[in-house]
């Protein structure tokens, strides 16, 4: 008796779906990094010449973005996205309360490991203080994913994970405000030595004053109250 056809995919059509994914990966991570900045237009072509991949799974993270309002239209080409400041605001609401669940939940939930590595990156990003505002933010990122992880909560870092791909529209970061690195690294160690002591209450309080704080911080940047660096 011969056995059944097997039910796998075509190899063609899963190594499709894998460049896809990576050049859907690749492109968000470049917006994330400040390659692309909001207002930037992405061609096609270019951006499969620079990513090794053919243009097809291109053309379809692409469309990915767009649905998803990463990117947006701008006559025939696609530009990356930008946040008026009602979309601003509206993103920080959901931030903080969300930000702070994660660190109530660390809280509770996070092991001994966990809180020693968090432990061990606000004491790292001490080295940072005074030096690149971009590295300032990648170790910031860092951290809060980290807290994220801790609280032990799938649904919750889906959701993150939607509002930090948001927060990479905007065009600069919190930390290119002078003065914002060393408050914002005693506000990180507050954070974590709430989560430590298994404050949760505490924990969720200090972290919606820290992204409460990075807002008001972005607001009297784009003011012109506050110099970057």
């Amino acid at each position: 008796m011969r056995d059944a056809p097997r039910c796998d995919r075509p190899a063609a059509a899963e190594r499709q779906d894998r460049l896809q994914k990576d050049a859907y990966t690749l492109i968000l991570e470049a917006i994330d990094a400040g390659l692309y900045k909001p207002g930037d237009r992405l061609v096609e072509s270019e951006l499969a010449e620079r990513l090794g991949v053919s243009r097809t799974p291109v053309r379809e993270a692409l469309q990915r973005l767009e649905t998803q309002s990463m990117l947006t239209r701008d006559g025939r080409s696609l530009i990356v996205a930008s946040l008026d400041h009602n979309q601003l605001a509206e993103l920080y609401v959901v931030r903080t309360e969300l930000e702070g669940l994660a660190a109530r939940l660390a809280a509770r939930h996070a092991s001994d490991e966990e809180i020693r590595v968090l432990q061990a990156m606000v004491e790292d990003d001490r080295k940072l203080i005074g030096g690149d505002p971009r590295a300032l933010s990648r170790a910031n990122k860092r951290l809060h994913r980290q807290i994220h992880l801790a609280s032990h909560n799938r649904f919750l870092i889906q959701q993150l994970d939607l509002v930090h791909r948001s927060m990479a529209l905007m065009a600069n970061t919190s930390f290119a405000a002078e003065g914002r690195d060393e408050v914002a690294l005693a506000e990180h160690e507050g954070i974590v030595r709430a989560i430590a002591a298994r404050d949760g209450d505490a924990a969720y309080a200090a972290l919606r004053a820290h992204i409460s704080k990075a807002f008001e911080t972005r607001l009297r940047v784009d003011a012109g109250e506050i110099r970057t660096r």
